[in-house]
């Protein structure tokens, strides 16, 4: 009898430790099939953004870094003709000159201003908004070789320093009349215009090598009906680049 209870005995410790030996394989297989499917689920995403492609807001960042890699654009450029008069008089006589004086003027963004709240994509029309830094005339390139400078032959041009005091004064004078002219409403609207095709081309084409049917609109400050939706700005610029989510 003693031997069969010591037999009884031992059968209940051996159960026992298999039932504790078979929850510990239970976790472990457990624990293993967790770590595959989080493995599969990490590279079914990364397929699947592979075969998604680039987001606008991708493609539109790239390009924003672009631009501001550039600095300042110049899309635009035009020639004018200052033609001014400067009078001097001294001791009753008066001494004249008139200076014609051509020149060139480049109009730029400073691109370097842009922002990335400065970029709005609108899924809901698929269309992309720029706002540009105002366009900037800038100072007058001078033709030196082509000046012609006229006088009316006065005494005081003869016998006084006059005639260098009358081409300085029509020098700035005609510096002034050149921005003058390049600033006139026609002008400023002819190069906003080729700004604006030049930044919708810097956008439109990357949209479309990434295979996004989407326009682009270029706006600068002054033009109203912009739109509200944004970005989102939570989204370090670095993680937009890589097509993190």
């Amino acid at each position: 009898m003693e031997d069969g209870g010591v037999m009884q005995g031992g059968t209940g410790k051996e159960g026992g430790g298999c039932l504790r030996l078979f929850g510990v394989t239970l976790l472990i297989l457990l624990a293993i099939a967790l770590m595959l499917g989080t493995g599969f689920w990490f590279v079914g995403d990364t397929i699947r953004r592979q075969f998604q492609g680039p987001t606008p807001e991708t493609v539109a960042q790239a390009s924003l870094q672009g631009l501001r890699e550039q600095n300042r654009l110049s899309a635009f450029a035009a020639k004018f003709v200052a033609v001014v008069t400067s009078k001097q008089s001294q001791l009753g006589f008066t001494a004249q000159k008139t200076m014609i004086m051509p020149g060139s003027v480049r109009y730029e963004v400073d691109l370097s201003k842009l922002r990335q709240e400065d970029v709005i994509w609108d899924a809901a029309s698929k269309r992309l908004t720029v706002t540009l830094p105002p366009v900037e005339a800038t100072d007058p390139a001078v033709d030196l070789n082509n000046i012609r400078q006229y006088d009316n032959g006065g005494i005081l041009l003869s016998v006084t320093d006059v005639g260098g005091k009358l081409d300085e004064a029509n020098r700035r004078a005609g510096q002034v009349e050149l921005l003058k002219q390049a600033q006139s409403a026609p002008y400023m609207r002819m190069a906003r215009d080729a700004t604006r095709k030049a930044i919708e081309s810097s956008f439109v084409m990357p949209l479309k090598a990434a295979g996004i049917d989407a326009s682009v609109q270029v706006l600068f400050p002054d033009e109203a009906n912009r739109p509200t939706e944004r970005w989102d700005e939570s989204r370090r610029p670095e993680d937009v680049l890589n097509g993190s989510r």
